[in-house]
């Protein structure tokens, strides 16, 4: 019986690839063939289809290798192809080495990163960007400064005082020529010696007219004449006894002395000088009190206010004393239009002296309601509403809503946040509410 081509290709295809299942599909074609062919030409058909399509389960001699096969799976002891088979056997199994210990580096790398919260950049409202501060330069000035001038007028002999000498009081600063003034007292002397001769003769008038008038010998008319010039009499003698007193007290006016301790700032007049009563030669300051004077421009006179503490630091001296504002002036220098600050200084510091140079700290009055500046990228504006992000104890953010009053290039002056409190300065677009941050 003859197999065609057909046939012969059905019986490859369908034939297992191992020499073990041979028999029994051998068997199994003795039953479904049947009379199509011979037992022994199918199995041998079978037999080299096996061979070709896996030649390492055989040997040369044809018998089978079934058993070396199943204790070496990879090929190592075939006679071909065993050198890939071992190279692709290493290369899986380096394969899943890497793949085991990325993994394994992978997941201790993500255990070991912490999540930290985002820093931001942050301000203390009312320490950097509170009430407005001024700073105004004085000068140490006496509280008493006293134009000193002579009494009298005349002509100045002597000058024992130069600028910036210490005096004591009863100190005699500048004496002038007493000639005139002698004079003058003796002036008055003799006034007075005329007025008492009229006085005793309007007395002894007045005696006699009136023994005559007591015995009816004149009328009453000629007493009255005669007592009413009595009484001018003695009018005239007080008047000619105060000139006299006038013009002796005007003798100690030619030495000008020194009412108090102090130093003379001032000399204004020298020796061989005539100056009249009244024009000032010197100015004594005393230094027994001692304050700053500054001034304050008028925009800016309601930070000041009477009794007020303010913050005095001397360039000469190391650290700074607390003053107090003692007075200020009532009308504006015609020129400068400023007015003059007094401030007193309860506890000056060792080597405080006239003339030195001093800076005064004004703080404005009204700081608070002012309202405090704060940068303009911490506003976080949604819709009208400006806000600025608050940061809480906890370390979270929320916002808050504030009310602005005036815009400046890169500072804007807000209301509605209290001193002390921390506020978000840049980034405020890139936070939510309840996020955790870190400021330092």
């Amino acid at each position: 019986m003859q197999i065609n081509k057909e046939e012969s290709m059905q019986f490859i295809h369908s034939t297992p690839p191992l020499l073990g299942e041979v028999p029994s599909a051998c068997e199994a074609d003795k039953q479904t063939l049947g009379a199509l062919a011979p037992r022994g030409r199918l199995c041998r058909l079978r037999r080299r289809v096996a061979q070709s399509r896996d030649s390492r389960f055989y040997r040369k001699d044809g018998e089978s290798t079934y058993a070396a096969t199943l204790s070496d799976p990879f090929g190592a002891t075939s006679p071909r192809g065993g050198g890939a088979s071992r190279r692709a056997a290493l290369l899986l199994i380096g394969l899943l080495l890497i793949f085991v210990m990325t993994f394994a580096a992978g997941c201790g790398k993500d255990a070991a990163v912490e999540t930290k919260p985002p820093l931001v950049r942050s301000m203390v409202v009312g320490v950097d960007a509170g009430a407005s501060s001024d700073t105004y330069a004085g000068t140490v000035r006496g509280r008493y400064e006293t134009n000193l001038s002579f009494q009298v007028g005349g002509q100045i002999l002597a000058r024992n005082v130069n600028v910036g000498d210490r005096v004591a009081a009863g100190d005699v600063l500048m004496v002038i020529d007493a000639k005139d003034v002698v004079q003058k007292a003796n002036q008055g002397d003799a006034a007075v010696a005329s007025a008492r001769a009229q006085l005793n003769l309007a007395q002894s008038n007045l005696a006699r007219y009136s023994e005559l008038y007591n015995e009816a010998a004149v009328p009453a008319a000629v007493l009255d004449q005669y007592q009413t010039q009595y009484d001018a009499a003695f009018a005239a003698y007080q008047n000619a006894l105060a000139e006299a007193a006038q013009g002796h007290n005007a003798l100690g006016y030619t030495n000008l002395m020194a009412g108090a301790d102090g130093v003379i700032s001032a000399v204004n007049a020298e020796e061989g000088q005539v100056v009249a009563a009244g024009q000032t030669v010197a100015t004594l300051v005393q230094t027994g009190e001692l304050e700053v004077e500054i001034n304050v421009p008028e925009n800016h006179l309601s930070d000041v206010a009477v009794g007020k503490a303010v913050d005095v630091e001397f360039w000469a001296l190391k650290g700074s004393v607390t003053g107090t504002v003692r007075e200020i002036a009532p009308m504006a220098d015609s020129a400068a239009r400023t007015y003059k600050v007094r401030i007193s200084i309860p506890a000056p510091p060792a080597g405080m002296e006239l003339g030195m140079t001093a800076s005064v700290h004004v703080t404005g009055a009204t700081a608070g309601d002012a309202g405090y500046l704060v940068p303009l990228a911490a506003i976080y504006q949604t819709g009208d509403a400006p806000e600025v992000w608050v940061v809480g104890d906890d370390g979270t953010v929320d916002l808050q809503p504030v009310t602005v009053e005036q815009f400046d290039a890169n500072q804007v002056r807000v209301h509605g946040v209290a001193a002390g409190t921390t506020i978000v300065t840049a980034g405020v677009h890139k936070l939510r509410t309840g996020q955790e941050v870190r400021t330092k």
